[in-house]
């Protein structure tokens, strides 16, 4: 019973980070276009509306937000190839010698 309540505990890991990932960055990157547009206002509304300035400033919110999770992304891969690895022991990442 142990092993199975193991194997439930990293099944869980593993679909959490796939959710912020895999659908979390493009679902953060839509919100990023949807403010865009309400920056813009005019044409890019169907109701016409006036331009919002807060629209730009949460566009380029989201937009950083998904640059920095693909840059980070990067460094975990080009990281593991120069035998190092990534920890996020102190909230931002730091390249340190992999554990053999």
């Amino acid at each position: 019973m142990n092993t199975v309540t193991l194997a439930l505990q990293g099944a869980w890991k593993v679909l959490a980070v796939g959710l912020v990932l895999g659908a979390g960055l493009p679902v953060i990157f839509g919100l990023g276009i949807r403010s865009l547009a309400l920056g813009a206002g005019g044409d890019a509304e169907v109701d016409h509306a006036q331009p919002k300035p807060i629209g730009k400033v949460l566009a380029a919110l989201c937009f950083l937000i998904v640059l920095l999770g693909v840059a980070v992304g990067i460094t975990v891969v080009v990281a593991s190839g120069y035998g190092k690895a990534v920890s996020f022991e102190h909230i931002y990442p730091v390249l340190v010698k992999m554990k053999q």
